[in-house]
């Protein structure tokens, strides 16, 4: 399947404000290289994450094959819900090297359903590309030649991780429904300990999409003296009542699967397939923009009659009934639903601002780094009015920012698309921290790229 990109940076302002100059500068379209006016995407996103990766190959190379570490951890986690696990494991990916001074380490945290193979070709299956292999390697946006990457499975994920699929220690049996619930604080507090495996103590940058934003932004906060940079894009401060109730009716289309047994489906031999399904058939509508939906589908019949007339039934009638059906039913053969419920009450749980009175600039204030926030003109999900938002708390506490809104059609999912526009702000901001660490030029210029 195929779609037309007709992208431009609407604007890249960079607010570069600091407390005591007060300083701007715009960075005017025209700056940026002019996006492909095409590029293929591939219908199926791979298995570990929500990616539909451009079939052109982007500007740079693949870090190539890279297999998982799975790093076990014995000291207690405490939790934000009262409850803590005793031991655990986070499945690991690296891509580059760490430099000597261990100062180039970028971590990449994922969205909902991604996982810890951001980069390269999975070792056990050539068909697993990394949901962000067009984001991150030699001479991609995020230089692999230059940066230290690392990829983690969240906790309570099910790509690796301990989650609510692997063994109880107490019981000898899965976790279930037992399993504690989390939130993306938790998940930061987690990812601090595999920084302290590596002997990380401050990270050159914490970047993430969607929800891998919010613990970008989450970090900053945190741990605010261990990142330099955190790089923000297509997220939000907290979900909105009518994202949260789309988060509702889709754990209700698991919870109420007769298969899902009370969240112990694993003792039954059962999956609830069919109410995970509808669960990503729900999510997938908010991903994709209006625009990119009629130009996709309209609505086009699967299977017209000779006159194009209708079938007058219930079955799949237009495409686009035919392309969601697809989505829920591959993801409910990969993903765990447990897993499906417990990441979007995190999505749910998250909003730094209510401990601080509603004020978003009070909870950002302990922040220390210095921001990249990137927005999308048709993200109806997660709205450039939110990074708006979070660019005017950070400012009000004189944090240096830079902010893109990129007028690009693909909705939510356009952080995951190879964009020049977009990749072109992306590898400015990472050529500037490369030039604070004092680490060499990229090894590949982006205009000879292969």
């Amino acid at each position: 399947m195929t779609a037309t990109i007709e992208q431009s940076a609407r604007a890249a302002v960079d607010a570069q404000s600091n407390a005591q100059s007060g300083a701007s500068s715009v960075f005017p379209p025209s700056a940026s290289p002019s996006a492909s006016p095409s590029q293929d995407r591939a219908a199926a996103p791979s298995p570990g994450g929500d990616a539909r990766h451009a079939a052109n190959a982007p500007a740079g190379r693949s870090v190539g094959v890279v297999a998982p570490v799975f790093l076990k951890f014995t000291d207690p986690l405490p939790l934000a819900s009262g409850q803590s696990l005793a031991t655990y494991e986070l499945a690991v990916e690296t891509y580059g090297t760490l430099n000597a001074e261990r100062s180039n380490a970028v971590l990449v945290c994922h969205a909902l359903n991604a996982s810890h193979h951001v980069a390269g070709v999975a070792a056990d299956d050539p068909q697993d590309i990394g949901w962000w292999d067009n984001m991150v390697g030699p001479g991609k946006p995020v230089d692999t030649d230059r940066f230290f990457v690392i990829g983690i499975n969240n906790l309570g994920s099910c790509f690796g991780s301990t989650g609510p699929a692997s063994i109880n220690p107490d019981t000898g049996k899965p976790w279930g429904a037992a399993f504690p619930v989390l939130t993306v604080e938790d998940w930061v507090h987690a990812q601090a300990r595999v920084a302290d495996h590596f002997g990380i103590q401050r990270f050159a940058a914490v970047m993430g999409g969607s929800l891998g934003g919010m613990q970008a932004l989450s970090w900053a906060t945190v741990c605010p003296d261990r990142v330099a940079h955190c790089v923000v894009i297509a997220s939000t401060p907290r979900l909105s009542a009518q994202n949260i109730a789309f988060n509702e009716v889709a754990r209700r289309a698991i919870i109420t699967d007769p298969d899902f047994h009370g969240g112990d489906y694993y003792a039954h031999g059962t999956v609830p397939r069919r109410g995970l399904s509808v669960a990503r058939m729900i999510g997938h509508i908010t991903y994709l923009s209006q625009d990119d939906m009629a130009e996709k589908f309209g609505r086009n019949q699967r299977a017209p009659g000779a006159n194009g007339e209708y079938r007058y039934g219930y079955d799949v009638e237009f495409e686009v009934e035919s392309y969601l059906r697809y989505q829920g039913e591959k993801f409910s053969r990969y993903f765990d639903a447990n897993t499906y419920l417990l990441i979007t009450r995190a999505l749910d749980y998250f909003d730094p601002a209510r401990t601080h009175g509603g004020d978003l600039a009070r909870a950002l204030a302990a922040a220390r780094a210095g921001f990249l926030l990137v927005s999308f003109t048709t993200d109806w999900r997660f709205p450039p009015e939110r990074s708006r938002e979070m660019v005017r708390a950070l400012l009000k506490n004189g944090r240096p920012v830079t902010y893109a809104e990129i007028d690009a059609p693909h909705g939510h999912d356009a952080f995951l698309l190879d964009d020049a526009r977009y990749h072109a702000v992306v590898r400015a901001y990472y050529d500037r921290i490369a030039h604070e660490l004092g680490l060499p030029p990229r090894a590949i210029e982006h205009k000879g790229a292969e």
